[in-house]
């Protein structure tokens, strides 16, 4: 395992990132190292930390699809350090051992509802090809509300952005990622 490219800021080491620790700390409940290596640049880290508490924490996509596409993208784009993070959200929004073992291990899961795969669908769609064909989008819109569709199509732009940051700085799991 190699360590990042760009190190992780020690918590406590700099008086004038202290604020800022603390609210992620606060928001979080740690100091994740995707933060530590964030805060190289306290505005990015700043904004990341309030945009992804909105994306988390604020929509109305329930926790069990949002949690299934996000291990999905992180499969998709090689981010291990997002699917480790991710695993106690993922059980703790439903997501079954095996629904968790095979998307981990890139298969598809068993069991899944028509409204599972069609979230898996558009996180494989947007992951892989970006943009959403029409078809796509018209069975998306007879399952979810346009501030839905709206939120969920955020969470997966997120995330991908997540994994992208994540495998572009060489960031693994280590243990502080569960």
């Amino acid at each position: 395992m190699s360590a990042p490219r760009v190190p992780p800021i020690e918590p406590g080491t700099r008086a004038e990132l202290a604020a800022l620790e603390a609210r992620i700390r606060a928001s979080r409940g740690s100091l994740l190292k995707i933060y530590r290596v964030l805060l190289n640049s306290p505005p990015l880290a700043d904004g990341w930390e309030a945009f992804f508490t909105a994306v988390r924490q604020k929509t109305s996509i329930p926790a069990r699809l949002r949690e299934l596409a996000i291990l999905r993208i992180a499969v998709l784009n090689g981010a291990r350090y997002e699917f480790a993070a991710h695993l106690p959200h993922a059980r703790a929004a439903g997501l079954a051992e095996e629904t968790i073992a095979a998307l981990g291990a890139g298969r598809e899961p068993p069991g899944l509802d028509a409204l599972d795969r069609l979230v898996l669908e558009l996180a494989d769609t947007m992951t892989r090809a970006i943009e959403v064909p029409d078809d796509l989008y018209a069975a998306l819109a007879a399952h979810f509300s346009p501030r839905e569709i709206v939120e969920l199509v955020a969470t997966i732009a997120a995330y991908n952005m997540v994994s992208r940051f994540l495998v572009a700085l060489r960031i693994e799991p280590d243990g502080d990622a569960q």
